[in-house]
């Protein structure tokens, strides 16, 4: 590439985005379009940046599968004119949203990268400068191929870029907001950019890049905890319309033995609802039949999400539901690693 890579910032909402004035105290919106401005840092980059903003930004807690459309659309539009992509949202969604984009968008061959940020830009201790500078800078590399080092949908956050649909917001106090415990970072920040390669997602060679954005969220999440009754979970499991569940389960996939609770998924399986069994550990795998207290619905059919986390989870199952896919292709596929969000 002969020319500066050109970088389209998208800002959606979200703390980021959000500046002080230091005459009243009040947070209000940054203006993208004097970026250069107010961060002077960036034109040092070697690459072109343009932004783009929603009208009205949206608030990570009012995310939906509609905004999800919209940014994989603003994306679309842009795809051939622009080498990468810096997406900009709120970090309490974060996670849902970019691994919502990793399954929406098949055969990228780009940086869709997401950051944020937990002070807004304008505060003393920010951390989005930094966020915004390196995120920018990561979406802009390129191998010695001239090719981008970056062709997934990632997710970078105090000097560590993760694979997205492998992230989880862990603390909503501290800069180090996310983590992926299944998953090492594909690339550091430090006094040099570290790329781990040999940990980086590539698209299938010679194949164009495909947007999907038909999801289907007529799905709940069924946490189970002691105690659970069978008036609950019968509520959940028989929601009118009902298409699919994430059960969240104990350790390595487990959950009651009771008659009641195993009946009551047998019922909604027979009816056609997706049941997804992950566990409510950030870290660690299902492993259906490891021990007793799974062994009964593995017989019974129950999708294994071995180490996905629920997050991606939401998102796989939105994007296969809007597949209509059969019941036993569903599972074959579901337990498939699609982009790279399940071992």
């Amino acid at each position: 590439m002969t020319s500066k890579p050109k970088i389209l910032l998208i800002y959606t909402g979200g703390t980021i985005g959000m500046v002080k004035d230091y005459k009243t105290n009040a947070l209000k919106a940054f203006d993208f379009n004097h970026l250069h401005a107010q961060i002077p840092e960036l034109n040092l980059l070697h690459c072109q940046i343009e932004t783009l903003s929603f009208k009205e930004p949206i608030d990570s807690s009012n995310m939906n599968i509609d905004n999800w459309v919209k940014i994989v659309n603003c994306i679309e539009e842009n795809y051939e004119d622009h080498d990468g992509f810096v997406i900009l949202t709120g970090s309490d969604t974060m996670a849902y949203t970019a691994s919502a984009l990793s399954f929406m968008i098949e055969n990228l061959n780009k940086p869709v990268i997401f950051t944020g940020s937990q002070l807004p830009i304008g505060d003393l201790r920010t951390d989005a400068k930094e966020n915004l500078i390196t995120a920018i800078q990561i979406a802009s590399a390129r191998t010695d191929k001239d090719e981008p080092e970056i062709t997934e949908v990632s997710l970078y956050f105090e000097y560590k870029l993760y694979r997205a649909n492998r992230t989880t917001k862990v603390n909503a106090e501290q800069f180090e907001a996310f983590n992926s415990l299944n998953y090492p970072p594909i690339a550091e920040s430090g006094v040099h950019l570290k790329f781990n390669r040999a940990f980086l997602f590539r698209p299938t060679p010679n194949e164009p890049v495909k947007f999907h954005k038909e999801l289907d969220n007529r799905i709940a999440v069924l946490k189970l905890f002691p105690g659970i009754t069978k008036e609950v979970v019968e509520a959940i499991l028989t929601i009118k319309d009902l298409q699919g569940v994430v059960l969240e389960t104990y350790g390595s996939g487990n959950a009651p033995t009771e008659p009641w609770f195993l009946d009551l998924l047998k019922k909604a399986l027979d009816k056609g609802i997706h049941i997804a069994d992950v566990t409510q550990c950030i870290g660690g795998s299902v492993i259906l039949g490891q021990y007793e207290t799974s062994v009964a619905m593995q017989n019974m059919g129950l999708i294994n999400g071995k180490d996905i986390t629920t997050e991606s989870a939401l998102a796989k199952m939105m994007y296969l539901l809007g597949k209509k896919l059969d019941k036993k292709r569903f599972k074959s596929v579901f337990e498939t690693s699609l982009r790279g969000e399940l071992q």
